[in-house]
């Protein structure tokens, strides 16, 4: 099958599913809309994989270019003569596919572009809305996603669940050597691992006013920050401002390859984002088999059992995030056993491998479902 793959950047998940259907027989093209300031995945291009040339993906993507990448994106396509477009996210790369007429279109929602993206503005509702109306398919990473496309119209029949996963043995429990020692942080400490990016959407400024708070009462309590963004500032003078700096680790951009090195180290792995599909950096943390405290949003309902593989606490509520931090440092006899939970969920629910096939099976319902319209 030749799929032409149209995405927005290069991440690191693209470079899974770019590597996936490289690797799957499936003769791909890449697409990429836009080139931002910051390289968010800096391993190679699989090999087999054809990077198309076009008047996109060199520069930061423009609204006011859109006529022109539309009129080469329709060249890109009678070239490459696809048997099926995979593009995402919706209001963008999708959107552009789909405006070209091309058929069958599977589009894959990115989970914050349909559950936050698509309500932001009357602009965004009409692209959302033309995008689902254009698409063959639509692949989403959970139920959500789901019915935030029902709610708009779109049939559920077309609508394949995909929560993506990851390398399981990649992402394993393992002892984490000298790593958390070489940082200072001591045995008996509580630590606790936030890997989101440092913007509203994913909430790290309420982990960290979280922490102050819970630090006062538990001084074995430490934090480590992974990655960075627009709330830096704050969140340094935040923590230099409350004497906490040398309780919290600033670990930057951190690659796959050492990712899971910082699982291992922690005792906790926590999140206060406020909108997520099937989060990756909470799977790659089961399948670690670290305990969990993540906002009760819907994308995390579908995964975490309060009290199994750990704790949940409501969106956005700075005073319940800190109570449940505590409670972590008083049950740390509890967290082998909620971690081990957390690993045999990972095994069920997040192996990147199975999961993938369903993304193929996306292809060629896509494909069957454009034939039989010309039949």
């Amino acid at each position: 099958m030749r799929v032409l793959y149209f995405s927005r950047d290069y991440t690191p998940h693209d470079h899974r599913f770019l590597s996936s259907l490289a690797g799957s027989g499936q003769e791909t093209f890449w697409l990429r809309l836009e080139r931002r300031a910051v390289q968010t995945e800096d391993r190679s291009l699989p090999p087999q994989l054809q990077q198309v040339t076009w008047r996109g993906g060199r520069e930061p993507f423009d609204w006011r270019k859109a006529p022109s990448l539309w009129w080469d994106l329709r060249r890109v396509i009678r070239r490459i003569q696809p048997d099926v477009i995979h593009a995402g996210p919706v209001q963008t790369a999708a959107w552009l596919a789909g405006m070209t007429g091309f058929r069958p279109l599977v589009t894959m929602s990115w989970g914050s572009d349909l559950l936050k993206d698509a309500d932001r503005s009357t602009w965004m509702q009409y692209l959302t809305k033309s995008t689902l109306q254009c698409s063959t398919v639509l692949v989403g990473d959970c139920l959500a996603v789901q019915h935030k496309a029902q709610s708009l119209g779109f049939p559920a029949e077309r609508v394949v669940l995909f929560p993506w996963g990851v390398d399981l043995q990649h992402f394993s429990p393992a002892k984490a050597a000298d790593f958390r020692e070489r940082r200072g942080w001591q045995a008996e400490d509580c630590v606790l691992l936030c890997t989101r990016s440092w913007e509203p959407l994913y909430g790290v400024d309420v982990v960290v006013k979280a922490f102050i708070c819970a630090a006062k009462e538990e001084p074995g309590l430490k934090l480590a920050l992974l990655g960075g963004g627009s709330q830096s500032g704050w969140i340094h003078a935040e923590l230099e401002r409350h004497d906490l700096l040398d309780r919290v680790h600033f670990g930057g951009q951190v690659n796959n390859l050492r990712l899971p090195d910082y699982y291992r180290a922690a005792d906790v792995y926590v999140s206060a984002s406020h909108s997520d599909g099937s989060s990756v950096s909470l799977m790659e943390a089961l399948a670690c088999g670290k305990a969990v405290l993540v906002s009760d949003i819907p994308g995390n309902l579908e995964w975490i059992t309060a009290g199994q593989e750990g704790w949940l606490f409501r969106d956005g509520d700075v005073d319940e995030l800190a109570q449940k931090m505590i409670e972590a440092v008083c049950q740390r006899d509890q967290l082998a056993a909620k971690g081990n939970a957390a690993r045999k969920l990972a095994e069920q629910r997040a192996n990147w491998d199975d999961n993938f096939q369903k993304l193929l099976q996306a292809y060629q319902m896509a494909c069957d479902l454009v034939k039989r319209s010309k039949t």
